[in-house]
C-alpha cells in the first residue's frame, strides 16, 4: 500500500498516526479540527499534507506554550467551560470571605449566653422573646439545654402558637454557637 503524504484524508492520517507503538494518539475528528484551524497551510480542505500539518502542529504548540506560560490554552467550548469554572470559583471564594470578625461588645454577656440557653434567647433575640416565660417554656428550655450540653433527644409538645418553632430554631442557633456535638444520644423523659 502506497501512501501519498501530500494528500491524505483525515481518517487515513489518524490511522497512520495511531499505528505506531504508542497506540492511539489522535482521532479523526481531532485531525479534522486541526486541519480546519491550519487552513490551506496544511492541505486543500479535504486532504491533508502530512509534512505541512506536522509543521503547523509544532509551530502552533510552540506558540501556545510560550504565550501561555507553558500550558496549552483551551479553545471553543472547553475555553467557555474554563471561564465559567474560574468565574464560579471566584464568586464562591468571595461569598465565603466574611472579613474580620468584629470585637465582642460584651464579653461577660457572651460567656453567660454560651452557658445558658434562656440567657442567650433573651439577650440576643429580645424582640422575639419579649414576653414572660411560662412554666412550660422554662421546662422546655431546661430540657433543650440539657439535650444540647449533655446529649440526648427531646420532643416538645405545646399548644399551637406557643412558640415551639421559634424556640427550636433559636435552640439550633445556640447549639451551633456553643459547638456541642455529643458522641452518644440518650433519651430524656418528659
Amino acid at each position: 500500500m502506497s501512501l501519498d503524504l501530500r494528500q491524505m484524508r483525515p481518517a487515513q492520517l489518524a490511522t497512520v498516526l495511531n499505528s505506531t507503538r504508542l497506540g492511539e494518539v489522535t482521532s479523526e475528528p481531532r485531525v479534522r479540527r486541526n486541519a480546519v484551524r491550519a487552513g490551506l497551510r496544511a492541505g486543500d480542505g479535504s486532504r491533508v499534507n502530512v509534512l505541512a500539518y506536522g509543521a503547523w502542529l509544532v509551530i502552533a504548540w510552540h506558540t501556545q506554550a510560550v504565550g501561555s506560560g507553558g500550558t496549552t490554552p483551551l479553545s471553543g467550548y472547553e475555553a467557555l467551560k474554563e471561564r465559567a469554572r474560574a468565574r464560579n470559583a471566584k464568586l464562591s471564594a468571595a461569598g465565603r470571605d466574611i472579613g474580620n470578625l468584629p470585637e465582642v461588645v460584651d464579653p461577660e454577656r457572651k460567656v453567660r449566653a454560651l452557658a445558658d440557653f434562656q440567657v442567650f434567647a433573651e439577650e440576643y433575640f429580645p424582640h422575639t422573646f419579649n414576653l414572660a416565660w411560662s412554666p412550660d417554656h422554662l421546662k422546655a428550655i431546661g430540657r433543650i439545654e440539657d439535650a444540647v450540653l449533655r446529649g440526648g433527644l427531646y420532643a416538645c409538645a405545646m399548644p399551637r402558637g406557643s412558640g415551639k418553632t421559634v424556640l427550636a430554631k433559636t435552640a439550633c442557633i445556640w447549639a451551633m454557637l456553643v459547638g456541642r456535638h455529643p458522641h452518644r444520644q440518650r433519651r430524656i423523659p418528659c
